[in-house]
């Protein structure tokens, strides 16, 4: 199959492959059914490991990997061999994936990153006066 290059108002004009009436129609019973077809138990509870698992974590956050490993300060590489079970969480990593699953509010406002004297109490040497 030969590769063609193609602009996106190119991209945009074809026609789609995906049947949007059949998409639009489906239900909620029909994806439980579906799910349950391929070996999926919806009604099934999260165990403790699904909670704290990375990928779900930041799917549950709407971040893109770039996104969730900037805001943990990590490589994006890092995440993406926890997220491939490559590479096992350490216990520090595993109870920060915890903290950020049962209040991801406040630990990402935790995380958010500053300015170095910006995180430093008022009164302190190097505060900004």
């Amino acid at each position: 199959m030969a590769i063609t290059k193609m602009t996106a108002d190119e991209v945009k004009a074809r026609p789609s492959k995906r049947d949007r009436a059949k998409i639009e129609a489906t239900t909620e019973q029909n994806i439980h059914r579906q799910m349950i077809e391929d070996g999926e138990y919806p009604d099934k509870e999260l165990s403790e490991k699904d909670i704290i698992s990375p990928w779900y974590i930041r799917k549950r956050l709407g971040m893109s990997q770039r996104e969730f490993a900037d805001t943990l300060g990590i490589p994006v590489t890092t995440l993406r061999n926890w997220e491939q079970n490559r590479v096992a969480m350490e216990p520090a990593t595993i109870a920060l994936m915890r903290i950020v699953a049962r209040e991801p509010e406040a630990a990402l406002r935790a995380l958010r990153r500053r300015t170095a004297s910006s995180d430093l109490p008022a009164g302190s040497v190097g505060a900004s006066c």
